[in-house]
């Protein structure tokens, strides 16, 4: 979307802050339903969930070619980020069902592989919208990739066997440690660690266009190549890191390369870019995957860390929806995103603090999961 955010705003008359809801609805579409996924999983089991989800995805991105309004564009995007919502939320109980001996790899590959998507995506969305001489058309294509993954996905049912595993559930709102004040240093982090990540997505092209002077395509280009190093980053990080070490110094460091990315855009978008890409790049990749891991490294036993998980992506997906609204209101008042990239140095500054009141503890092996729960079968009664 963020490539083709000017076209958009022209063709149907919407100011920065509006448009920025195309951004913002599917994400608080993909927190609404999220909960839809335990359901579906429990109804019609994990291969089928997911394959719904893909089709849902498919239907509704097609549906983005007709375009002729604004609400059209909205709703569309409202049924994307359901579609999200049941896939994404049933992919990491697809990887605990299939692969619990390998659950940190496969993570890892399965992160950077939506980074991947979101590269290839804002690389080519603008020549895509130039070739076919329509935006909407542009955006419509990629539903060819959702029926592409509903191919590939239905081929797979067989080797990936996940018809007798265990249904686990999803997200849900009782239960939550409303309490729990590590729970809370989570669910802050991962707020604005989404928050910074979807105001990127949308609003870093625009910002190179108005403010560093670029075209669109060469926007386009810029984030592709920090996509591509926040992918590398996704892997890279962690792996340095090692299982063993004290993960708090990986994301202090990340958090202030990340600050470092966004003051830099925020003072001089038009010089020294590649340097904030690459700052960027680097910290924010792996700062994404570090806070994905927090879960399962502060709590202790697997009924903790899905309930740390649920919060966190309750109230991480509802700022990471205002958080590029934010910026478009800021955009249109001053007429540059100098103000609003300062204030996202800023904030990802403050994620310091609660970082270094996390309490890391020692992996431990995975705890065998229910059939209808996510807490372990062993440890109900005592949960109870």
């Amino acid at each position: 979307m963020s490539p083709l955010v000017e076209p958009i705003r022209g063709d149907l008359h919407l100011s920065a802050t509006a448009v920025a809801f195309l951004t913002t609805i599917p994400t608080l579409a993909m927190g609404v339903c999220a909960p839809l996924a335990a359901f579906i999983a429990r109804r019609i089991g994990l291969h089928h969930g997911v394959l719904l989800g893909l089709g849902v995805i498919a239907m509704a991105s097609a549906a983005r070619g007709l375009a002729g309004a604004a609400w059209l564009q909205l709703s569309s995007a409202a049924v994307v980020g359901a579609g999200i919502a049941i896939a994404q939320t049933l992919l990491p109980a697809v990887v605990k069902t299939r692969f619990a001996d390998r659950a940190g790899l496969v993570t890892g590959v399965y992160t950077a592989g939506l980074g991947l998507g979101g590269a290839v995506a804002a690389g080519i969305s603008a020549p895509l919208a130039d070739a076919l001489d329509s935006w909407p058309a542009a955006l419509a294509s990629w539903a060819i990739l959702a029926l592409a993954g509903i191919v590939m996905w239905a081929a797979a049912r067989r080797s990936l066997r996940l018809d007798n595993g265990p249904a686990v559930a999803g997200p849900t709102t009782r239960g939550l440690p409303w309490r729990s004040a590590m729970a809370w240093r989570i669910t802050v982090l991962s707020a604005v660690n989404s928050a910074l990540y979807y105001c990127e997505l949308t609003w870093l092209v625009p910002l190179l266009q108005d403010d560093g002077h670029r075209s669109a395509a060469s926007g386009g280009s810029l984030l592709t190549v920090m996509i591509f190093i926040q992918v590398g980053s996704m892997l890279a990080v962690p792996a340095l890191l090692g299982e063993s070490r004290d993960k708090r110094i990986g994301l202090a460091l990340t958090t202030a390369i990340t600050a470092v990315g966004f003051a830099g855009l925020a003072i001089a978008p038009d010089a020294g870019t590649w340097i904030w890409i690459l700052a960027l790049g680097i910290g924010h990749g792996g700062l994404f995957t570090l806070v994905l891991t927090l879960p399962v490294a502060v709590s202790r036993d697997a009924a903790e860390a899905g309930r740390f998980s649920a919060m966190a992506f309750f109230v991480g997906y509802a700022c990471a929806a205002l958080a590029p609204v934010l910026v478009g209101a800021l955009r249109d008042v001053r007429g540059d995103f100098h103000m609003a990239f300062g204030l996202l140095a800023i904030l990802a500054a403050l994620m310091l603090l609660p970082i270094l009141k996390l309490r890391i503890r020692e992996t431990t092996a995975p705890a065998t999961i229910d059939r209808y729960t996510s807490i372990p079968a062993a440890g109900r009664e005592t949960q109870q």
